[in-house]
């Protein structure tokens, strides 16, 4: 199916998940467009916004006009993909444009913080974001307190992993992330 059409399916499933309960993210993925149930933990909000504010004030100093930002969409027509990282290294003024996604060519970094019942497709995105040109991929696993940081996509895989344990300073690219205040999910540490 042509992007076109698996963009438009995607908007109409958006727009239906709005009248579901909860919280509901569609992206596209290798099958299609797909509905996914986000799970809106208190401790993953508060991971996200550790991850995104230690690596914006860096991204500001390493590269003047980026910053990182929850989420918009990243979208790769070629390859038919559209992906909803939870934080994003991308240059700010693509915040001013119209539409609701950035172009995946303009991606500096994500990060994905796994939910406590991470959707199926999850997996998928470690092959996506590689091929779609992202040169560093941050996962964040509350449930084991560990994560891995992928680089260095050659050939639409990434060269480089990096795992680590919370409680690590991480190297994501040129920045540095510091994990000693990431708390595992129903750990009370």
């Amino acid at each position: 199916m042509e992007y076109a059409k698996m963009r438009a399916i995607a908007e109409e499933l958006d727009a239906w998940s709005e009248r579901l309960e909860g919280s509901w993210s569609v992206e596209i993925g290798p099958s299609g467009p797909l509905l996914a149930m986000r799970w809106p933990s208190l401790r993953r909000h508060r991971l996200l916004r550790r991850v995104r504010d230690q690596l914006d004030q860096q991204v500001r100093a390493t590269h003047p006009g980026c910053v990182c930002v929850n989420g918009p969409e990243i979208e790769h027509p070629a390859m038919g993909r559209m992906r909803r990282p939870d934080v994003v290294v991308i240059p700010e003024a693509l915040l001013d444009e119209e539409g609701f996604a950035v172009d995946a060519a303009q991606v500096l970094a994500v990060v994905e913080v796994l939910s406590p019942n991470p959707h199926p497709g999850f997996g998928e995105k470690l092959d996506d974001h590689p091929a779609m040109g992202i040169a560093h991929y941050m996962i964040v696993d509350p449930r084991t307190g560990t994560g891995e940081v992928h680089s260095d996509p050659v050939k639409g895989r990434y060269a480089h992993t990096e795992p680590y344990v919370f409680g690590d300073s991480v190297a994501s690219g040129p920045w540095m992330v510091k994990t000693s205040e990431f708390r595992r999910y129903g750990k009370g540490d």
